[in-house]
């Protein structure tokens, strides 16, 4: 799976630019891998990373099947060419992306509701599933929401490593399902969402998956 020439995809977990960089996988050992140094992806200039950097990397396999882990630059070395060091966290750890739509997982997140071009109360929610591309929340009894239209929407995210990041979205109400006992799920769609915000949400879908991984071992 990763192996000497396979291009990598590389995003600093906490870049607020989500600049991202490019570089080839050059030697695999059992806990970490070596790569030539990163290039960056729209300008292709060569990058210098700190050791310690965390970093969230993503490629794709000859079969076109796509993967994503965590990484730590861990040093430097030269041989015949300039190499960083990364960590490789095993391949339990590596987990595939579903590249035909967003990777969705059940998560409880705390959303706030605001009218956007409806006369909505304003209200607090919680999700039942998140995803890059939307989610849908469990409304309150006694509240509705006007299909097809749009809302405004506050997420509060919060990372195993103590950082909490607030989204403010302009969401469109795709449809209204019924459920339980008077119960009603709200399936949003993020509209004008920005690629950091997507970033953002995909890492949070991402370290997810990996706590579901240790419950199920």
């Amino acid at each position: 799976m990763l192996k000497p020439g396979v291009v990598l995809t590389l995003q600093l977990r906490n870049d607020e630019r989500v600049e991202k960089y490019r570089c080839k996988v050059q030697e695999v050992k059992e806990k970490e891998f070596y790569v030539d140094y990163p290039s960056h992806y729209m300008n292709g200039k060569t990058t210098y990373i700190l050791n310690g950097t965390q970093l969230f990397i993503s490629f794709v396999t000859e079969e076109g099947i796509a993967y994503t882990f965590d990484s730590e630059v861990l040093g430097r070395s030269k041989q015949k060419i300039p190499m960083i060091q990364l960590s490789f966290p095993g391949y339990e750890r590596v987990v595939k992306i579903q590249r035909r739509q967003y990777v969705r997982v059940e998560s409880t997140l705390d959303v706030s509701v605001h009218p956007f071009s409806t006369s909505i109360v304003p209200f607090i929610a919680v999700t039942h599933d998140v995803s890059a591309g939307g989610a849908a929340l469990v409304l309150p009894n006694g509240v509705a929401l006007p299909e097809k239209e749009y809302i405004l929407t506050t997420f509060v995210l919060h990372f195993s490593n103590g950082d909490i990041h607030y989204l403010k979205l302009k969401s469109k109400v795709i449809r209204l399902v019924s459920f339980g006992e008077k119960r009603v799920r709200a399936s949003l769609q993020f509209d004008s969402i920005n690629e950091n915000e997507r970033q953002i949400i995909s890492r949070y879908c991402f370290e997810q998956q990996l706590l579901l991984r240790k419950t199920q071992v």
